[in-house]
Formats: structure tokens, sequence, C-alpha cells
């Protein structure tokens, strides 16, 4: 009888670790405290657009219907219960992207750097652009979750409010307006590529943090300064006697001059003899303001999300540069 010929198996191909588990389990005391966070946030923002938005409001209407009578009842501590929640719910949901921002820069990258474990990675079958990419695609699916839930329904329990209690915030708001809509979903995922490029940077978990943590202040600010120029503005035009007018974010207000120019305003009503001196030394005819109405919510909210998504790729972006150059490596 003549053997059977076999072919030797090739041996396997070795596996690379699965990052994503490997994560999950790194860090699982941040993923375990941020979600409670996360969680406690929402169950409070429920409960201010419900019970306590019901209560603050027929709390307020009776108020009203008191016309300064010296005898009124109205439950004062669900109008205060109402603000003082208000108030918290809205910073815990702006803290989030500084709290990302703050764990990439601390513990996601810039300890790995710090310690050289990301380098023993690179030796085990894991590659420098793979090992990036999970701690950039994993970390951003929690982060728009944990970012994207508070910040829909900060948006709903003010839309439950508005009209119906009358310490709720405007919708201009700067706190309430950036806590609301995609715009802390935008916010969140810069924050998280700050911190990513950051401890890539610098190597070092607290310099990183650091880092990340201003560097996403600074977005903070800038989406900030530059949010009244994001979409075209309304002009409204109002008599001397009347005074500027037009409510909603304003941009800029003035006077309109006989020749179609513009100035600033000297002062505000005609009504006064010195200020109507004022304006007619200046032949102003009106008085102008550039704002933005309450149907620029949306514009704004998107433009603005698709700056700070634009700012996340070019980051994330150069964190991949900083990887290739620094391992040497053209592909991941």
């Amino acid at each position: 009888m003549t053997a059977a010929l076999t072919t030797p198996a090739a041996p396997a191909t070795p596996r690379a670790p699965r990052q994503w588990r490997w994560l999950a389990r790194l860090h699982r005391p941040a993923l375990v405290c941020g979600g409670a966070l996360v969680l406690l946030t929402a169950a409070a923002l429920v409960w201010l657009g419900g019970p306590l938005t019901e209560a603050s409001a027929a709390a307020w209407k009776a108020y009203n219907a008191c016309a300064w009578d010296e005898v009124c009842r109205y439950d004062q501590d669900a109008i205060i219960l109402h603000k003082e929640v208000h108030t918290w719910t809205t910073a815990a949901v702006l803290a989030v992207p500084f709290l990302v921002a703050a764990w990439a820069g601390g513990a996601l990258v810039g300890r790995e750097t710090e310690s050289g474990t990301a380098r023993l990675a690179w030796t085990q079958g894991v590659s420098p652009t793979r090992w990036l990419a999970s701690r950039l695609a994993l970390p951003a699916l929690l982060a728009v979750a944990g970012s994207g839930l508070p910040a829909a329904l900060h948006r709903w329990a003010w839309t439950a409010a508005d009209g119906r209690v009358d310490t709720a915030k405007p919708w201009h708001g700067s706190a309430t307006f950036l806590a609301g809509g995609t715009v802390p979903v935008g916010l969140t995922l810069a924050g998280l590529a700050a911190g990513v490029l950051a401890g890539l940077l610098l190597r070092r978990a607290m310099a990183a943090l650091a880092t990340a943590a201003v560097a996403t202040g600074v977005l903070w600010a800038g989406v900030h300064a530059a949010l009244p120029y994001l979409w075209p503005s309304v002009t409204r035009v109002s008599s001397l006697w009347e005074g500027p007018a037009g409510s909603g974010m304003h941009v800029g207000e003035g006077v309109l001059t006989a020749g179609g120019g513009r100035a600033a305003a000297p002062c505000f009503t005609s009504r006064l003899a010195d200020c109507r001196a004022e304006l007619a030394d200046l032949g102003a005819t009106a008085f102008y303001r550039d704002v933005h109405p309450a149907a620029h919510y949306w514009p704004l909210q998107l433009v603005a999300t698709g700056v700070l998504l634009a700012v996340a790729a070019l980051l994330a972006y150069a964190a991949f540069r900083v990887v290739r150059r620094t391992t040497g490596t053209a592909r991941g």
C-alpha cells in the first residue's frame, strides 16, 4: 500500500488581540462611571422636563393670577427647584466634552504612551495605525451616545418649559444653546480627538489630560464667539422713538443714516431730548438690529456642529500622521 500524501498544514497566522474587547476591559471603571453619569443626567432631565416643569408651570400660573393681591398662594419651592435642576443638568451636559477629552488624553492614550504599553502592543501583532484606530472608533461611538442622549433630553426639557415657566432661559442663552441640539456631540468628538493627539505628542498622562481639557475649552469659547456669524442674520428696523427692536440672538445694532450708512448708536430712544439731539447730529433716520430669530436655532446648531466635526477630523488626521512619523510606518 502506498501511504497517502498529505500537505503539511500552514502555520496559523497569529491573530491580533481584539482591541475593542481589550479597551473595554482596561477602561471598565471609566466606562462604568461615565455611563452612570450619563444615566443620572438623563434621569434628572426627564424629571426636569416632566414633573418639575408641570409643577413650576402651575406655580407660575398661580403667581401671575395673583394680580398683586396681599395674600397670594403659589408653590415657590417648585419654581426654585426647577431652576436649580436646570442649572445643574445644563452644567452636567456641558461637562461631558471636557471629561471625554481629559480621559482620552490622560488614560486612553497618554498613560499607554508614557508607560510604553503602546509600543508593546505594536510588537504583538497590532499595527500602530490599527492601535490608534481602535482608540478613536469605539470611544467615538460611546462619545456620540454619551453626549447625544443628554443633549436631546436637555432640548426636550427646555421645549417643555418654554412659554410656561417664566424663569426658563432663552433659547439663545450661551449655556442653553450649547447644551442642546447637536453641538455637544460635535464638541465631544473634537475633545476626544484633541485628547488622543495630546497623548501622542506629550506622552505624559497628566500633561495630556490638562492640554486636552484646555483645548476643549478653547474650542468651546471659539464656537461661542463665532456662533452669531455662522448663519446670515435678519435685520430689524425700528423708529427712533421706539428704539432698537428684535428679539433673539443679537449680532449687532446701531442707527441708519440718511445716506444709507450705518453708525453706532449714541443712545437708544429719541424720547429723551439729549438723545434726540445726538441722533439729529448723526443724521439718523432709524435704528437697526441684526438678530437670529428662533427659526435659526437648527441652522446655527448644524453649522456649528459641522465646524466642530471638521476640527475633529483634522485632529484625528494629525494623530495618524504623528503615529506614522514616530513609528516609521507608511501603512497600517
